[in-house]
């Protein structure tokens, strides 16, 4: 019995010690350390032997076992370091090889117009003011002289909401939030995103607006038309030609839109526009025989494409890599 431990711990050793990596050496500890492993059937046939003879077999048989363990544990270790050097060496960078550079990302050709119009109002002395994006009827209607069931609602394809809330149509409702809470004299720009049930090449669900109004004493048509057509010819070009076309909204009156003729396209519609109408002012308690003022509202989203020389405007919101590269 002794000499069969001694024969069976030589040639454990020899696979541990023979292991080349931890799949081999996991299989020597199945074949002579694990539960059914020959070691562990002699430590059953104890029972078998003289009552002498037991204690001294079992110490081999646990001496042997010990020998195992610290000889598995100390290979498993050095498998292990092997294992993570070759790694390390594999992955290892090469710091004199060139680097790959970042590449740089600019402005998507909405924000870029977007803050060429903002800048360009601000050198004309307007402020900048925001509100928010879900609104109620009455900001973005009631309030503009647009009471419940008027015809012209329906030139805004409203999207609504739960709780009698919309999206807003345009940012025009920053207008009046402004003055309910300010008194002229204000030049005020209102930049951001608006919502419309339309859906076609020149129109998107979700577009760029820009609204803009001044309001003061002895406010005219002759400043709008001055202020428009300055802030037209810096955006397109001072030899650029701008007309004014009778039109209609319902919190402007007169109202205009304006045009800037193009090569090969002629006149092209840029924005709506006109002169406060005095019910916009006396919901928000101003005296419309003291004070008057103009408003106006562009799309960006249009202005980038004549600008650009898109023709479908989905293009702007499909985050294609190829198409906002080339801006």
């Amino acid at each position: 019995m002794r000499e069969k431990i001694e024969q069976l711990k030589s040639a454990a050793l020899r696979q541990i010690v023979a292991a080349a990596d931890l799949a081999a050496l996991e299989e020597a500890r199945v074949r002579f350390a694990g539960k059914n492993s020959e070691l562990t059937a002699l430590l059953k046939t104890l029972g078998t032997l003289a009552a002498e003879e037991r204690p001294k077999v079992g110490a081999l048989v646990n001496e042997a076992k010990t020998a195992l363990e610290a000889a598995l544990t100390e290979k498993k270790s050095a498998l292990q370091q092997t294992a993570q050097t070759q790694k390390i060496a594999a992955e290892k960078l090469d710091v004199t090889l060139p680097g790959k550079g970042l590449k740089r990302g600019h402005y998507h050709p909405l924000t870029q117009v977007m803050n060429e119009a903002k800048n360009i109002f601000i050198r004309l002395g307007f402020e900048i003011a925001e509100g928010p994006e879900i609104e109620t009827e009455y900001y973005n209607f009631d309030g503009l002289n647009i009471p419940p069931h008027h015809p012209s609602r329906d030139m805004w394809s409203t999207l609504f909401v739960e709780g009698g809330q919309l999206l807003r149509t345009h940012t025009s409702p920053v207008q009046v939030r402004v003055m309910e809470k300010r008194k002229p004299p204000l030049a005020i720009i209102a930049p951001g995103r608006v919502y419309r049930r339309d859906y076609d090449a020149t129109h998107s669900p979700v577009f760029q607006q820009l609204e803009g109004f001044l309001v003061n004493k002895n406010v005219t048509f002759g400043d709008l038309k001055g202020t428009l057509t300055e802030f037209l010819r810096q955006m397109f070009g001072k030899e650029r030609n701008v007309r004014f076309r009778p039109s209609y909204f319902p919190f402007t009156e007169p109202s205009v839109e304006v045009d800037v003729e193009w090569e090969g396209k002629g006149w092209m519609e840029i924005l709506g526009s006109g002169m406060i109408d005095p019910n916009v002012f006396k919901a928000v308690g101003y005296d419309p025989e003291k004070f008057s003022g103009f408003a106006f509202g562009m799309g960006i989203d249009r202005i980038a494409m004549l600008k650009y020389g898109i023709d479908n405007i989905h293009l702007m919101y499909e985050n294609d890599l190829r198409f906002l590269e080339q801006f």
